[in-house]
């Protein structure tokens, strides 16, 4: 008998929506912020204090700092889990603790892992990269705030900004169109990592306007955050956790798809 041709993988559908549909996304996940604070605040929290642990680990070595700050950003995604549980929950009418934050892992264990380890290897790579770019362009030693400034963030003598900005953008942009509305999927419904990186990836093909609207609100957020001494992270990823789930929901229609248990 002829080998059984495999079957072709599940193309899940996605929508195009208002330019400025972002703007609903952040009000709603303030919405749902105000509804469960509790769970909420804990999730910024824990980014507020990996935010500290990063920076003190960085300072000891003023080279790995870009990179140790942009790549703990990349693996935002799957820190808001339990944010997106708490907006699936109160879609349904339900209310949300701490035991169903918990809980969420559970329902998609092995994706949502193989994202996380995915997410961990790309921003330990961007954190080489940045590093390996400083020591390329930098001649000068990075001793401490003043040289950091002068010869990092300034570039004295170098191009090394520029060169710096337009490789994490790629990678930036690749992360984002990969994780933008992926994770919440896996979350929901039960498909494998595959094809929700490829309908995040649609999703941000069909809507590539308001996508470069949310990616520039998130990058703002994450700005701000950052230059709060990491404290307004409080906040921020809670909103952002949250409206992430509204942007699934409005981008990627996986009603096909059966629930995650």
């Amino acid at each position: 008998m002829p080998p059984e041709t495999p079957s072709p993988a599940v193309e899940i559908p996605v929508r195009v929506v208002p330019v400025m549909r972002p703007i609903a996304w952040v009000h709603a996940g303030m919405r749902d912020f105000g509804l469960d604070r509790g769970p909420s605040l804990m999730h910024g929290l824990m980014v507020v204090l990996g935010g500290w642990i990063v920076s003190l680990l960085a300072l000891k070595w003023w080279p790995l700092l870009p990179g140790a700050f942009s790549g703990f950003v990349l693996v935002g995604p799957i820190l808001c889990t339990g944010l997106y549980e708490i907006s699936r929950r109160r879609e349904s009418g339900e209310k949300a603790g701490f035991a169903h934050v918990f809980a969420a892992w559970r329902r998609g264990t092995k994706p949502l892992v193989w994202m996380g380890l995915g997410l961990a290897f790309a921003g330990t790579a961007w954190v080489l990269i940045s590093a390996l770019l400083v020591a390329v362009f930098v001649k000068a030693p990075i001793t401490g705030a003043d040289s950091f400034v002068r010869y990092i963030v300034l570039s004295e003598g170098s191009n090394l900004y520029l060169v710096w900005v337009m490789a994490g953008g790629f990678g930036a942009s690749l992360v984002f169109a990969m994780t933008v509305v992926s994770a919440p999927l896996l979350l929901d419904r039960d498909t494998d990592l595959g094809t929700a990186l490829w309908a995040s990836i649609r999703a941000v093909g069909a809507n590539p306007v308001a996508m470069g609207v949310w990616a520039t609100i998130i990058m703002v957020l994450t700005a701000a955050s950052m230059a709060t001494a990491m404290i307004g992270f409080l906040f921020t990823i809670p909103v952002i956790g949250h409206a992430t789930w509204h942007a699934y929901r409005d981008t990627v229609d996986a009603s096909s798809l059966p629930e995650r248990e």
